[in-house]
Formats: C-alpha cells, structure tokens, sequence
C-alpha cells in the first residue's frame, strides 16, 4: 500500500492518535444506473491511496477479464464485489467503503441505483450525513435520480452535492452543466436541503474528485474531495434530551443487572436520573460500565450498559429517558412510509412494527395519500406499491415510546416486518402521535367495513343453493376448508345442521321454508357485521326468498352459487326430497356438480371466486392465488 502519511512507517502510535482526533464523515453516493457511483467512490479511494497492493493486483486483473474500459483500470470494480455486479454492470448491494485523508475520515455507502434495489440505498440513506448524488450529463436528471432525492430528505440528509458526472462526454459544457444545476435546484426547492453544491466532474478521469480540472476553468466552487473535508455537519444528538433504547438486560450473576444498548441522544452521568418509557418509574444511574472500565459521562453514540440505583422492571424494548424530557407514549400515530416489498402494503393487515429493540404488531388503518416523485405533489391511493412513498396512520397492539422522526432519526423510525414471511416490507419515520378524544378512544366506526379490514378481507355471503341433493353442503365445506388456509376468516351455515338448532321449530311447510330463509340471512347480516365470509348451504327453493336474502346487504356483498347438479342424480342422493325447485336466473357462479368430485368443484369455485374479483382482490393480494 503507497502510505497516505510518512506517520505510518516513523510512528504507528502518533498515526493512530492522529486518526482519533479526525472528525467522521459518513455520506452516501445514490443515482440512476450507471450514473458512475461505484467509479466516483473507487477513484476517491485510488486518489486517497487507500488501495492494498494485493488490491491493485487483483483490480488490474479484473479490469482486463471484466472490466468496462477496454482493459484499462476500473475503479467500480472496487465496490462492485459481487459476481452479479460484475456480470451486469450495476450495484445491487449497499457496499461501505473506509477511507480517510488528513483533515477527516470519510465512511461512504455505495448505493444500488436501479428502481429494483431502492430498499438498499434507503438502508445506505439511514446513517449518512450527506448525500452526493450523481446525475449522468448527457442523460440529465432521471426519475431515479429524483426518487432518491426525495428519499434522502425524507431521511433526514439536509446537505447535498449534485455531481454532475461524464464532463469528458459533452465536452466540458458549462452551458450543459448550469442547466441540469437549475432544473435539480427547481425540483428541490422544496425538499428541505440546507444547502446543494453542483460540481462537474469526471469520476473516471478524475476531474474536480481531488484536484481542480483545467477543463472546467468556467468553475469556481470546490472539488469533491474540498467539500468532503470541510463541510460543516453539526451533530446536534449529544444536545437533546437523554434517550437509551435497551437492546438487552444484562445479567451475569446474582449481583449484576444492568441495561445495556447505544446512547441513541444526550449524555449521561452517574448520579443523573432517567425515567422508564413503558412504566413512568424513575430511578438514578449508579454505574455506567463499557469493557474498558466504569465511565464518568457518556455521550450519543457510545454502547454502555447502565446500573440502576433502584430494582425496577426493565425489559428489552424499554426507552430510557430525562425524566422532564420524555419521549411520546402512544399506540397510534401518523408516518411516512418507503414501501420495500413486491407485495404491496395491504390496510388493515397485521404486520410486525420494530424500532429499536421493540417489536408489536401493527396496522395500517388509513393511507392518507402517496407522493408522486416526479412533481412532490400528493395522490389519493388505496395501496403502496414496491419503492412508493405515502403517509399513513398506524394502529399498534402495544403503545410505543418514540420521538419524531424529525427530532431523532434512532427513536423516530421504524420497519414493518411481514409476520408469515419475516421479510422487511416497510420503512417508516414517525411524524406525530394521532391523538383520539383526549387521548383514550380512537374516532373510528366500527362497522363491517371496519372489522373486515382488520381480518384483512371483504366481508361477503356465498350462497350456495341447488336441488336437494345437489351436493351443496360437502363442496360449501370443501370451500370453507380453502379459504380457512389461505388466511380467509369464515363461518358456514348449513341448513341441515340449522335445522337441528335455530330452525329446529319450523315446519316444512311453505311458510316454514320461507321463515327458514329468512333467518338463515338474518343471521348472516349479523356474521358479515363482524368482517366474516359467511359461507350457505341452504337449498332456498324459490328466486322471490333469495331475492329477499339478497336485499338484506350491501351491493355486491351477495354472492350466489348455483350447484346445477342433474334432477335425476338428486334424486337418487335425496330420494323423496323432490320438490318445485326454481333455478337462479342470474348466479354470479354456477358449477355442474355432475361435471366432478366435490374437491374440484370447491377449487373451481374459490379460483372463480378471485379471479372475477368478488372477493374484492385489492384487499386479497396476500391469499396467495
């Protein structure tokens, strides 16, 4: 390795002193694809002299086997290590890169750019203090180019530089540079950013990466590396108020207990008090231990485990906190979400929410609407698609203690955990808690509507009718079965069980049969009320009754299955059943129960039942049809 600093050879321990003092700038390279993230941060690393010699040798080798400059070194395929990466060009996976020079340490997270990978640069995104964002000058600004830009806002990255890369491909125009300057500053005017630096620059020539290019004499600001080593990024967290989420309870002996985790804001001394977020309880730090000894004071960003002078309840989850600063307390509260997953964000299902340490499950109960990333403008939507962004309320099993995102990105953010899968789906940064009459009872009507969302259906009635004999209790239970395992919540009514019980003092008479239909509905307008798919084998002879069944609820919450099964192979099941049967003139599902054994009939019918919608699919996109 060629030595940044003579230090290295003549003083290990002085070099070493040297590093501790520097300050840590963390920051983040994000774009469209093939903008020149991956060549921009290998040249700062080439430039910076932070290539290992086994390192050159293998970069020289793989630049001719697999490079993109005709044999000539790559700088991308320093951070591009993954066989993927090199096959198609691009970056997949957030790579993080160390280096330093003089003045400062530098810790760069090399972003995916293509719309598939966002989740990554969102992870990249998290950590960083600034954002250099890369736009190809011939290309211009792209709509990744813009959905990163809004992600890094809404993160919390206020400071910018827009590297404008490929100058050597339009020949050093300062007229094309200012153009793409003033078409990204309109775009984000209203982002938020503290300040946006455009350089030109050339990341595989190195123009304006270290040194100032004589073929951009037209530009006055500073280079990349310039900027890097001297913006000013106040690290405003050991200022606020003292918060520690506890990640885990420490527990050695008989004679320990301590709280462990990272100092997530503030400092704190022993003596000072702190409260419990979930309990109120109020007790003073005794000790504060790391492995290198006791410590007088801590700060934000340090990992310690405290001692308590008080044996109080403290759990993993918990959020230490000054006691006169606490942090929000609430099971409801509104938040921006990046969604991450290919399945899309489903309102009303249950997810798992964690932050921090902490875990419940969660719901989406509104999304207010999505953000276009083109123009910033708000759009209504029912749903979030992967890499879209909207702001919802979410409803929690468990109050949680955070502080808003804007305040404390460590106890104001979140992710949402699919709970059959386990995979990431969502990330969110808290906005407010929702307060609902005074903080006790939530404003919501509980309706059927409302009580299916939260099942994470539609509430429906099939009703299956046919001849007696027909064969509709066996397949409305084979249904039923169905539906049951692909996560549905359902109930059967079946007229023969029905008349062992509710209809036990009807006759069959004409007057009974009627009164027979009606209750069996009745009680199915109370079931679809608790959110239910209420499922009906009851054989409701004559159209006027299942008319009346039908007028009972909502448009298109009725849904009637004719099982035609031949009258004389009724006959032969129901012998002595005969009866004036009046077949449904307009069934919205009629099957030949003839036509195969009951198992495929029930599987014809659920696949009918979701492929023609009336199980509402919007709300159904996770049964895995």
């Amino acid at each position: 390795m060629a030595h940044q600093s003579d230090l290295i050879e003549k003083d290990i321990l002085a070099y070493l002193k040297s590093q501790e003092e520097k300050s840590l700038l963390r920051f983040i390279t994000c774009g469209s694809v093939d903008d020149g993230k991956s060549t921009l941060i290998g040249r700062l690393l080439w430039d910076s002299k932070m290539i290992f010699e086994d390192q050159l040798a293998a970069l020289e080798a793989d630049s001719k086997r697999v490079g993109t400059q005709g044999g000539a070194i790559d700088y991308a395929l320093l951070l591009d290590g993954l066989q993927a990466e090199r096959e198609q060009g691009i970056t997949i996976d957030v790579a993080y890169r160390f280096f330093s020079t003089d003045k400062r340490k530098f810790i760069v997270a090399d972003t995916p750019g293509h719309e598939q990978y966002t989740r990554n640069m969102v992870t990249g995104a998290s950590t960083a203090q600034v954002a250099v964002i890369l736009i190809d000058a011939r290309k211009g600004i792209l709509t990744q180019t813009r959905r990163h830009s809004y992600l890094v806002s809404l993160v919390g990255i206020r400071h910018i530089v827009l590297a404008v890369n490929k100058m050597d491909l339009v020949d050093y125009s300062a007229a094309r540079f200012h153009a793409i300057r003033e078409e990204y500053e309109a775009f984000a005017k209203d982002l938020g950013f503290a300040d946006i630096t455009a350089i030109p620059i050339s990341a595989l020539n190195g123009d304006n990466v270290l040194e100032r290019s004589r073929q951009t004499p037209w530009h006055a600001g500073p280079t990349l590396m310039a900027y890097l080593e001297t913006v000013q990024v106040a690290d405003e967290t050991q200022d606020q108020p003292f918060r520690l989420p506890v990640q885990w309870v420490n527990r050695p002996n008989l004679d320990f207990r301590g709280f462990a985790g990272t100092i997530a804001a503030g400092r704190i001394r022993p003596g000072d008090e702190v409260a419990v977020s979930s309990s109120g309880k109020i007790s003073r730090v005794a000790r504060i231990v790391t492995m290198d000894g006791d410590l007088e004071e801590a700060v934000a960003g340090q990992a310690v485990t405290l001692t308590l002078a008080d044996e109080i309840d403290i759990s993993r989850g918990d959020l230490l906190s000054a006691p006169h600063f606490r942090p929000e307390q609430a099971d409801r509260f509104e938040a921006q979400v990046v969604w991450l997953h290919e399945e899309p964000l489903l309102p009303g299902r249950s997810y798992l929410l964690k932050s921090g340490a902490a875990s419940t499950p969660a719901q989406v109960s509104e999304l207010k609407h999505k953000v276009n990333v083109n123009t910033l403008q708000h759009e209504p939507g029912k749903t979030l698609e992967l890499n879209e962004v909207g702001v919802c309320r979410l409803a929690l099993g468990k109050a949680l203690a955070f502080d808003p995102y804007r305040d404390n990105r460590a106890t104001g953010s979140f992710i949402l955990i699919d709970r059959l899968s386990n995979a990431t789906v969502g990330a969110g940064m808290i906005t407010a808690a929702i307060r609902q009459d005074g903080g006790r009872w939530p404003e919501i009507d509980l309706d059927g509507r409302a009580r299916a969302l939260q099942k994470g259906q539609s509430a429906r009635v099939l009703w299956l009718t046919g001849r007696p004999g027909a064969g509709k209790s066996r397949i409305a239970n084979l249904v039923e079965k169905k539906l049951y395992c692909l996560g549905r919540h359902t109930c059967l009514l079946d007229d023969d069980r029905l008349r062992q019980g509710l209809n036990r003092d009807l006759d069959q008479t004409a007057a009974g049969q009627v009164e027979q239909v009606r209750r069996i509905a009745e009680a199915a307008r109370l079931m679809t009320e608790a959110g239910l798919i209420v499922l009906i084998a009851a054989t409701a002879p004559f159209r006027a009754e299942r008319r009346a069944a039908r007028e009972l609820f909502a448009p298109g919450e009725f849904v009637e299955i004719f099982v035609d099964t031949p009258p004389q192979l009724c006959a032969q099941r129901a012998p002595g059943m005969a009866a004036g049967y009046e077949p449904p003139e307009a069934a919205e599902i009629t099957i030949d129960g003839a036509a195969a054994a009951a198992e495929d009939l029930a599987e014809r019918i659920v696949a009918e039942l979701y492929g023609g919608g009336l199980l509402s699919p919007d709300q159904l996109l996770g049964a895995g049809i």
